[in-house]
């Protein structure tokens, strides 16, 4: 058997094979940040196509942390209900459900006031944030916490943490946005603090299988790096996280050279170099490219993106092209 196809053991759960589809935002919600009819049939067709695991969206955890105020919401009790049907019409076919908690940080684009470590905007497009109090610093890692009892409510299996693309977390981590000089910032254990204390928070309400999104290069002279990002990683480890889903970019402008699989050399050196799984993203379109990456060690569960906007059914055309024999839904099976 290909490994793509194989099983994965993700601590307790058990994913069906190594496809998992990688959070995208939708902007499809409502500025109360409810599902809507568009979720409810996005994630459902990915699940028939048999996708092994679907991580939703970047769900804020609190209003002002929205990349878009058209972002699924999990800041209030009314969002549980919406996302507990998305959650049974992904698992009514076999798939593994997990949500990315997020807080956009400098990079929200909602009205009214919004955060970051410091007060630095991402660019001229954006608007400069408010520098976090010690006191907003411990509201979010409270919201985080909140949010992670309300995603187990909703059924999820899986909890994603979002560290990556320039917002909130990564944010702290990088030196680049992070100019503090109290104990979130300056040293590399100060910038760690904020997600070390989330995945804490976290870890007190949530039992499951536990992901963190990173950015692990920054494309920037005064950024974090792979080194950085292997210290990080080894800590995440200590303190119970499960995966690392490893991405780059998005935390200052910069110039990235885009090949497929660019990244995939970052989770390979995260896996061996923290002795932790990760999942590989990053221009991942063919069923032998995704196979090499788990043939050679690279990372142990593929993360796919946009192909799956192209392609719902990617898992039976990439079953095909590996001599696998996947069984579609049966109300499409003569289309196989």
């Amino acid at each position: 058997m290909s490994k793509l196809f194989e099983p994965y053991q993700l601590q307790s759960i058990s994913l069906k094979n190594r496809v998992v589809m990688a959070p995208m935002c939708m902007y499809s919600a409502e500025d109360d940040g409810l599902v809507t009819p568009f979720h409810q049939v996005h994630y459902a067709t990915r699940a028939a196509g048999q996708v092994g695991l679907i991580i939703l969206e970047a769900t804020g955890v609190v209003p002002e942390g929205r990349i878009s105020n058209k972002d699924l919401g999990i800041w209030d009790d009314a969002h549980i209900d919406g996302l507990r049907q998305l959650v049974e019409g992904m698992k009514a076919y076999g798939a593994k459900t997990g949500i990315q908690l997020g807080h956009a940080g400098r990079k929200a684009t909602v009205e009214g006031e919004i955060f970051a470590p410091s007060a630095i905007a991402f660019s001229s497009d954006y608007q400069t944030p408010t520098a976090m109090s010690e006191e907003n610093i411990q509201h979010v890692i409270e919201a985080f916490k909140l949010a992670a009892i309300r995603a187990a409510k909703a059924g999820f299996d899986v909890l994603e943490i979002h560290g990556a693309h320039g917002y909130l977390i990564s944010e702290f981590l990088s030196p680049a946005t992070n100019k503090r000089e109290d104990q979130y910032g300056g040293s590399q254990e100060n910038r760690y603090r904020i997600l070390r204390q989330i995945i804490d928070a976290i870890r007190s309400v949530w039992d499951g299988p536990l992901l963190v999104r990173v950015s692990a290069e920054d494309y920037a002279e005064d950024g974090t790096t792979m080194d950085d990002f292997i210290v990080f990683s080894r800590w995440m480890k200590s303190q119970g996280v499960d995966l690392v889903d490893v991405s780059t970019g998005g935390v200052v402008p910069a110039t990235i050279n885009v090949f497929p699989g660019y990244q995939v050399s970052h989770a390979e050196a995260i896996k061996h170099g923290a002795d932790i799984a990760t999942g590989a993203v990053g221009l991942i379109t063919t069923a032998i490219q995704a196979e090499e990456i788990l043939q050679n060690n690279r990372a142990d569960l593929i993360f796919l993106a946009r192909v799956l906007l192209r392609e719902p059914y990617w898992p039976l055309h990439a079953a095909k092209e590996l001599s696998e024999e996947l069984q579609p839904p049966v109300q499409y099976v003569r289309g196989w």
